[in-house]
């Protein structure tokens, strides 16, 4: 049977070792360990999972994007006015700030205290140096 190191199937899928770690921690994907205590996932099983989420038949949350940059954190605040919202989230030690249509915000269920990830896919990036 063909088995796939934590690495190989993250390359295959697309996504970093740590997404596949957490989906292996969280029951979605089933692995093994092997003779030298390194996690394998069975060809199959990886199949399975894949064919679910190209079809959108999987029950899982998590879907496949191409934005790479994701910033888990907290909102620290969210200002609505009749049509648009203004989002903060506090990621760590970065501040991130979120324009949305009011109705995205409540929609989300987003207010101070709910942890949210901000997703960002940008084809313009500023780099700047300290004085």
């Amino acid at each position: 049977m063909t088995t796939f190191r934590i690495s190989e199937a993250a390359a295959l899928l697309g996504v970093s070792a740590d997404t596949v770690r957490r989906w292996v921690d969280g029951g979605r994907l089933t692995a093994s360990r092997d003779e030298h205590g390194h996690r394998r996932v069975p060809g199959a099983e990886l199949a399975a999972f894949v064919r679910d989420q190209a079809r959108g038949t999987s029950d899982q949350v998590e879907r496949f994007s191409s934005a790479r940059n994701r910033m888990r954190g907290i909102v620290t605040d969210v200002v609505r006015d009749g049509v648009m919202a203004q989002v903060e989230i506090q990621a760590g030690p970065f501040r991130v700030v979120s324009l949305m249509s009011r109705e995205a915000a409540d929609d989300l269920g987003l207010r101070v205290g709910v942890v949210a990830e901000a997703v960002v896919k940008s084809t313009n990036v500023i780099v700047e140096l300290p004085d």
